[in-house]
């Protein structure tokens, strides 16, 4: 195991995993901190997005030859859904610490696996979550908090991204073998994560109507939307999925109180987002007010937010902090709701948890 004061050293499972390289990207930001050492490429010993200055990199073809050969103190783990339990209960067991990829897991029972496995080993965990790094993310969390908005009444959040036609049909994303579920599992995670963050609440119930709703043949959903009745009473819609005809992406929150409102862009040109917020007339005088994060030119996948979650896990690996701002717990919850999403729509039916 690397010492207090040398870098750790980190093996990459999931080279061509499609976030692979950002990840590879991000870790250049900190490479007195951590470096990597070593590759497991999965995705069928594909290679392709491997950049050159790693071809040198120890490789292995499997993580058993990893873990048997290698000296590392940690993986990112960039897998598909059908192999990340047993890719992360085999690293946990050998007390190797953990950044997986989000989902993490495509279904419940297997990221009640990786929690088992996780917390019985100790090892410091992380998630690919980096919404709750991000500095708008964290200032409506701190809203709620401080109850400016007053009553939480409603969060709106939509979500729509290239169509599956930009990948292929054929991509491992859209394989139901390998993936288990569509826009929801590999995108829509990340506002069902951010809204629990946000709120700092429990999702209740689930009503859903989910499928394929272009034309594209796919056995996963394309999209759909989601209705969420959060602890307080409050309620959130989701909508979105694979429906852009092009590289793009619309994203956007509404969240609405009983003493403010606060439309959120994330993609807003020249920031790092932007919040409009519009807030109480005790008078003839409104408050109303534009914040605009400063722009964030950190190379890789995530940006400042990705630095940030990187350096979170390290605090962790180091013993500086307990806990991760993702945890074994929030990915559970999330994969959860994932899971009950689908089956509400399935069955037609509010589905309480």
């Amino acid at each position: 195991m690397s010492s207090m004061t040398s870098p750790f050293k980190i093996a990459f499972i999931g080279v061509d995993n499609p976030h692979g390289a950002g990840w590879r990207d991000l870790l250049a930001n900190i490479q007195s901190e951590a470096q990597l050492s070593a590759l497991v490429p999965h995705f069928d010993g594909s290679i392709a997005s491997l950049e050159e200055k790693y071809s040198d990199l120890p490789r292995y073809e499997s993580v058993s030859e990893l873990i048997a050969h290698e000296q590392f103190d940690a993986a990112i783990v960039a897998v598909s859904n059908r192999h990340s339990a047993a890719v992360i209960e085999e690293l946990a067991v050998s007390g190797k610490h953990i950044l997986a990829e989000k989902p993490v897991a495509g279904r419940t029972e297997d990221a009640l696996r990786i929690k088992k496995a996780v917390d019985a080993a100790g090892v410091a965990f992380q998630t690919g979550y980096m919404w709750r790094y991000d500095d708008c993310a964290n200032r409506l969390k701190r809203m709620i908090a401080e109850d400016r908005f007053g009553r939480l009444i409603s969060v709106e959040a939509v979500y729509a991204t290239s169509d599956v036609n930009r990948r292929g049909p054929a991509h491992y994303l859209f394989d139901a073998n390998e993936s288990y579920a569509g826009f929801f599992s590999w995108l829509a995670c990340h506002h069902i994560d951010l809204l629990q963050y946000i709120s700092g609440q429990d999702i209740t119930s689930v009503t859903s109507r989910v499928g394929n709703f272009t034309d594209s043949e796919v056995e996963v959903e394309d999209g759909g939307t989601a209705i969420l009745d959060l602890d307080s009473g409050a309620i959130a819609t989701l909508i979105g999925g694979y429906w852009i005809p092009r590289w793009s992406g619309e994203v956007r929150w509404t969240i609405r109180g009983s003493k403010r409102w606060v439309h959120w862009d994330p993609t807003k040109p020249e920031t790092s987002g932007s919040l409009e917020i519009h807030g109480p007339q005790p008078q003839w005088y409104a408050m109303e007010e534009v914040y605009d994060s400063p722009v964030d030119s950190t190379p890789g996948y995530g940006r400042g937010p990705g630095v940030a979650l990187l350096k979170d896990w390290l605090a962790m690996m180091r013993g500086e902090v307990e806990a991760c701002r993702n945890t074994t717990a929030s990915m559970l919850a999330t994969v959860r709701i994932v899971d009950t999403i689908l089956l509400a729509s399935a069955e037609g039916r509010r589905i309480d948890l």
